[in-house]
């Protein structure tokens, strides 16, 4: 069957079967045998970066800080106080590199998703496949993290045991949402648009200082960044200080992990198959 055929095929379908073959784990499998062959230098170097801020920032700059305030009053150490924020961090930088710069590559010049659409590839198998793809790099940065956090002793709860899904749901979320934003994306100077939002989130979402040192408008504004919802969640976890907005942060992600893949997968099927 040709190419065209099978893509009429495909989109005459209707319903879920439109939308889903049940093959997202073939492009999640390419993705792996990709990152072997040819980019697994990029992947393990990504791990090092936080770790090099965390020394440099939490042992280094922290030794003059001393111990920094949680709101319940709690004196941490500051290494124990940005280690969870980098491990956010981490999650965010292996996510979303892969769901938008890899994507992008993929979609304008190496036109491979024009080429899985005329296959038994739906648009739901191919943004399910990218974001696990991206979601495992999160994962596999911020388990090689939190083992160096363990080692350092700023695990402070037992509660740290469960920063490895919370930061599933972040990858997850950010995955899904950079795929679908990349899908808007035609030239290299709008995705620069990327970083420029990246490095101010990275920066001021609580990273490396409390949120209340500014004006309550800028608070505001930082509170409704996903990064500073990510930030919260894990330090909570590492440090044992669980509230109320735990679950309002995990409800963050939940949305923002749903509108992603709904947007992703209308954007590729409005592109690639109407």
């Amino acid at each position: 069957m040709s190419a065209p055929t099978l893509t009429a095929a495909v989109t005459g379908a209707g319903g879920v079967r439109a939308l889903y073959r049940g093959n997202a784990r073939a492009v999640l499998g390419r993705g792996l045998l990709a990152a072997r062959s040819s980019t697994w230098v990029v992947v393990v170097s990504g791990f090092f970066e936080p770790v090099f801020f965390l020394l440099a920032m939490g042992v280094g700059l922290g030794t003059y800080i001393g111990d920094v305030t949680l709101p319940s009053g709690r004196a941490i150490a500051y290494a124990a106080y940005i280690a969870p924020a980098l491990l956010a961090v981490s999650a965010m930088n292996g996510a979303v590199y892969d769901s938008t710069w890899n994507v992008f590559f993929k979609m304008h010049f190496g036109k491979l998703y024009q080429a899985m659409m005329a296959t038994s590839l739906g648009p739901l198998d191919v943004a399910l496949g990218e974001i696990g793809y991206a979601l495992l790099r999160g994962v596999v940065y911020a388990t090689g993290f939190l083992t160096v956090m363990q080692v350092m002793g700023l695990n402070l709860s037992w509660t740290a045991v469960l920063t490895l899904p919370a930061v599933l749901l972040i990858a997850f979320g950010f995955a899904s949402l950079g795929m679908a934003i990349t899908s808007y994306m035609s030239t290299f100077q709008q995705m620069d648009w990327i970083q420029f939002v990246l490095l101010p989130m990275f920066l001021f979402s609580a990273t490396f200082f409390p949120l209340t040192v500014y004006p309550e408008p800028i608070q505001w504004l930082i509170q409704a960044l996903p990064l500073w919802h990510a930030v919260e969640l894990i330090r909570g976890l590492t440090t044992g200080e669980l509230t109320g907005g735990t679950a309002g942060h995990v409800a963050y992600y939940l949305a923002m992990a749903a509108v992603g893949v709904v947007v992703t997968t209308r954007r590729l099927r409005s592109l690639f198959l109407d």
